[in-house]
């Protein structure tokens, strides 16, 4: 009986062991991806950024001007908002592509077109894609937020809320979503985004960024509870933008009262000539190598910036510099 059980548990032991190694073996492989879109050249930059040498890889797709790229690795896709469409448009078939060294994507699908005009920024969350509009004479001057939901076919449009105040970057945290009020320093959140009707709707909370001048770009990781915001200031000089970052922002947020100003003592902030920071009109974040991604639209006519986490404010150079023509937007995929 004695040998019988002790078999029995080194079966059992085997095939414990098996099963954590058949896990091990079936999980997913991570992936680190950035892409860009550009508002001048009708291309999408996409990068690996666990290869040995990441390798920055240019496609061509049909819109000159793109604004608000994301990508998802499971339908190796990406999304942009279209403004010289007016639609969303699905990209699909990336890595297809890289293998056969094609430089151009087909277009996949589509949204219904004249929803909106000059979009600026989309946040996306699942099948739920959010484009801010800007105000501009074509739509009447109205700051809108447009709903949609992917689908196989295409996208169908939910809901649309018009903002009191004028849009650009825009970024969903699980309900929610945070909105950067263009020509000012504030920030503005929703809560429970989505369940508000269409129409115009009202802001949650919207609090002032101390010594903030105008920001474009936002981003946010709820697992480091960090939040990042541009500074473009003045759109006619190169020299005067910046990043601001807010560490434990949840609670710095929370007790901050509605209205109130979030004081520079609770930022850490990069500004100087040395960061070459002149119209950053997009950020990205990566959590696992606390490396920041920017979007500077300015300077040599459009850099992809990347920048090591700062442990307090400064006049920091970029650990890296491409050049890429007219970049407008940035994401980053971290799984």
């Amino acid at each position: 009986m004695k040998n019988l059980f002790i078999t029995s548990a080194f079966l059992i032991l085997c095939f414990s062991s098996c099963d954590s190694n058949d896990t091990e073996n079936n999980a997913p492989m991570p992936e680190s991806t950035l892409v860009t879109s550009s508002n001048t050249s009708g291309k999408i930059t996409f990068t690996n950024l666990l290869a040995t040498a990441p390798n920055v890889k240019s496609f061509t797709i049909a819109s000159l001007d793109a604004e608000g790229i994301s990508y998802n690795s499971e339908t190796d896709a990406v999304i942009v908002a279209s403004r010289t469409t007016n639609k969303l448009e699905v990209y699909s078939g990336i890595k297809n592509a890289l293998a056969a060294g094609t430089d151009n994507l087909m277009l996949s699908l589509s949204s219904i077109t004249g929803d909106f005009t000059n979009a600026r920024e989309t946040a996306v969350s699942g099948d739920i894609v959010v484009v801010a509009q800007d105000q501009l004479a074509s739509n009447g001057m109205i700051n809108k937020l447009f709903v949609y939901q992917k689908t196989t076919n295409g996208f169908t449009l939910l809901k649309t809320f018009t903002t009191d105040f004028k849009l650009w970057g825009i970024h969903i945290n699980g309900n929610d979503l945070f909105a950067v009020a263009d020509l000012t320093g504030d920030l503005v959140f929703f809560k429970n985004f989505m369940t508000n009707a269409s129409g115009t709707i009202p802001a949650t909370k919207r609090v002032t960024i101390a010594g903030l001048t105008r920001s474009h770009g936002i981003t946010y990781s709820s697992s480091d509870d960090i939040m990042i915001l541009t500074d473009v200031a003045s759109a006619a000089s190169g020299t005067d933008g910046g990043l601001i970052i807010i560490k434990n922002f949840s609670n710095v947020f929370n007790k901050t009262e509605a209205s109130a100003t979030i004081a520079l003592m609770n930022q850490i902030r990069i500004y100087g000539p040395n960061s070459t920071l002149g119209n950053p009109v997009d950020v990205a974040y990566d959590n696992a190598t606390q490396k920041i991604y920017v979007a500077e639209r300015l300077n040599a006519g459009g850099q992809v910036l990347t920048y090591s986490f700062p442990m307090a404010s400064g006049d920091f150079a970029p650990i890296n510099v491409r050049a890429e023509a007219g970049v407008t937007s940035i994401f980053l995929l971290r799984k």
